[in-house]
């Protein structure tokens, strides 16, 4: 995607580097970061400077091919080893994840090189899959659609192109009328501060809304389609994603507004039976009870925004159910989501 007209991609690597887009910073600062080494990439997944299912994918096999990069000869698979559950301790929801660096591991027991190569197709199949996912979720959009998204699934959680976004992007590009409604997504606010960043930069007519807002939006029919994107994906079909999801499904239901999930066939995990098996990330209350951003000289500082001494619970995603669901929308076409079709789609 184009940002003041230079094609980006949302993390890449360059020699043993990695270099992504610090999201933290945006939508006030458009800054580019350097992770030398592994540790760095965890550091920078483990405090969000990259997130989103399919960034943090390529992130964790980037990391795992500069792991390979880094081993000592002599202790090069005990060192693997030790990389990987670093790694993989950053965050414990997203598939993607782990799908990565399973993937670059087995490559990096062949060689470092081999490594590198298949963290880079991950990359590569990521922006890839996304794009695909745009060409067939806009044949469900309609000219003069109303759309309402829930956290950021554009292309800065992806490697390019995302998911729930690429549909719509899609869509404009194709001259189709719209309007995305996105919600703000408490407590780290992903809507307003990422996907309304992404949006305006492609020129998508959108406006913010609360999180709040959804249900008495779809209660005056100003809705068509809500699209999300997931986490994880159960071999049930039931969807991890953003918190918040849940209530936008089981409102959309009560309204009859389609809900769709768009995900590429990496963020299903067939060896999870149903959405109580997924594991859901808690992470610092700090998120919740703070806020932060830059001054009016540029400097970023956080602001205590709740009552002074009380406490906050921070899961980061919650799950819902298949039975809420419309359809997922894959790189391999558009299914319902239950276990026969999951199946199918896996075995494609």
């Amino acid at each position: 995607m184009k940002v003041n007209g230079i094609d980006y991609r949302t993390v890449w690597m360059e020699g043993t580097s990695v270099f992504f887009i610090e999201q933290n910073l945006l939508p006030f600062r458009f800054s580019i970061h350097e992770a030398k080494g592994h540790a760095d990439c965890c550091h920078a997944i483990r405090t969000m400077m990259v997130r989103g299912a399919g960034a943090i994918g390529a992130m964790a096999g980037f990391a795992m091919a500069q792991a390979a990069l880094e081993a000592p000869a002599a202790h090069y698979l005990p060192f693997l080893c030790e990389a990987r559950r670093e790694i993989e301790s950053t965050r414990p929801t997203a598939r993607n994840l782990f799908y990565a660096v399973e993937k670059v591991f087995a490559a990096a027991t062949e060689s470092p090189a081999a490594a590198v190569a298949e963290a880079q197709r991950i990359a590569d199949q990521d922006a890839s899959d996304s794009q695909k996912i745009g060409e067939y979720g806009n044949r469900l959009i309609r000219d003069g659609m109303n759309i309402e998204t829930h956290c950021n699934a554009g292309w800065l959680a992806f490697v390019d192109y995302g998911t729930a976004l690429s549909p719509i992007y899609r869509a404009h590009l194709q001259g189709k009328k719209i309007l995305v409604y996105a919600d703000e997504t408490r407590p780290r606010s992903q809507g307003a501060r990422l996907t309304a960043w992404e949006l305006h930069q492609a020129g998508v007519p959108h406006t913010i809304v609360p999180d709040n807002a959804g249900a008495y939006l779809m209660s005056l029919g100003k809705i068509d389609m809500m699209i999300v994107g997931a986490d994880r994906i159960a071999a049930n079909g039931d969807v991890a994603n953003k918190i918040g999801t849940l209530e936008k499904a089981i409102v959309a239901r009560e309204y009859g507004v389609p809900f769709y999930v768009a995900a590429p066939t990496s963020t299903f995990d067939a060896a999870c039976p149903n959405g109580s098996h997924i594991p859901i990330e808690a992470r610092s209350e700090d998120e919740i009870l703070y806020q932060e951003g830059p001054t009016r000289e540029g400097r970023y500082e956080k602001i205590l925004v709740c009552s002074p001494g009380s406490t906050a619970f921070n899961p980061a995603f919650d799950v819902t159910p298949a039975r809420f669901i419309t359809g997922i929308i894959t790189e391999k076409g558009i299914i319902s989501p239950d276990k026969a079709q999951i199946e199918q789609l896996l075995s494609m």
